[in-house]
Parts: structure tokens; sequence; C-alpha cells
């Protein structure tokens, strides 16, 4: 757990560049303060860490690891998707915020739990695909991870969006 840190650390990265883009979005929104590039690197930075994350917390045998890391990487393709309509919500967050709409921002939460529901669902489907290929307790462990690393990049994230005024 103790990369879970590092984790962090990338999460931070990822959320200053937005909290930045939020205040850059008030003062001149014509100007993008970060690339789509400068984004897409820090995700895939922060999917490496928390798959280091992962191999260091789990301690499968070889035999485990070479069923367990195809699963892995197939549900990891499955939650960057709902993260690309979670980064395209804060997106559009960020383009309207200031100037926020009652209807834009009934969208939004409509979205927002959409989002939630769709992001529990996918947990679900997976558990047993992860049991075909670990025991009970190793499948317990892995959602634990997974999910506290993202509720703490959650809350970093969380904290440096600005609130509906």
């Amino acid at each position: 757990m103790k990369k879970l840190a590092i984790a962090l650390v990338m999460g931070t990265s990822l959320l200053l560049i937005q909290g930045a883009a939020f205040a850059q979005k008030s003062e001149t929104p014509a100007e993008p303060t970060v690339s789509e590039q400068d984004i897409q690197l820090l995700r895939s930075d922060i999917r490496s860490t928390k798959k280091q994350i992962i191999a260091e917390n789990m301690k499968l045998t070889d035999a485990q690891a070479a069923k367990f890391w195809p699963v892995y990487d197939a549900y990891t393709q499955e939650t960057t998707k709902l993260g690309d309509a979670s980064y395209a919500l804060v997106k559009e967050y960020a383009h309207s915020y200031v100037n926020m709409t009652d209807a834009e921002a009934d969208s939004l939460v409509k979205k927002m739990a959409t989002l939630d529901v769709q992001t529990a669902t996918l947990r679900e489907q997976w558990i047993p695909k992860f049991r075909n290929v670990l025991t009970g307790k190793q499948t317990a462990l892995f959602f634990q991870l997974d999910r506290r690393i993202n509720l703490l990049l959650n809350v970093q994230f969380a904290a440096n969006i600005p609130i509906v005024e």
C-alpha cells in the first residue's frame, strides 16, 4: 500500500492541471492551459502506477499472474472508457460552470449519476471474471485495491473542481 502515495502524487499532478484549467477558463476561456495530449499522458501514467500498485500488493504466483493480467488489462480498457466519459463530463462542466443554467446543471447531474451507476455495474460484471482466475480472497483484495485507489484519486479530483455557483 506504500505505492498508494505514488498514485496520489500522480493523481495530484492531473488534478493540479485540471484546477489550473478551471482557473484559466474563468480568466481567458479561449486559451487552454494544457493540451489533450498532456492529459492523456498523465492518465496513462496513472494507469501504469495503478498497475504497479496492484502487482505489488496481489503477490500472485507466475501461473496466477499469467491468467490475471489479461483479465486486468481487459478490465482496465473498460474502466478507461468510463474515465473518458468522466473526463468529458469535467470538460463540459469547466466550459459552463461560471454561467451554468439550470438546464445545464440538471443535465450534468443526470450524467454524473448515470456514470456512477455504470461504474458500479461494470465492477459487478467483472467480479466473476476475476474470480475465475483468482481465489475468493484474492478477488476481494483486487477489488479493495481498485476501489481504494479510485476513491483516493476521486477525492483529490473533486477537491480541485469548483462548486456550482
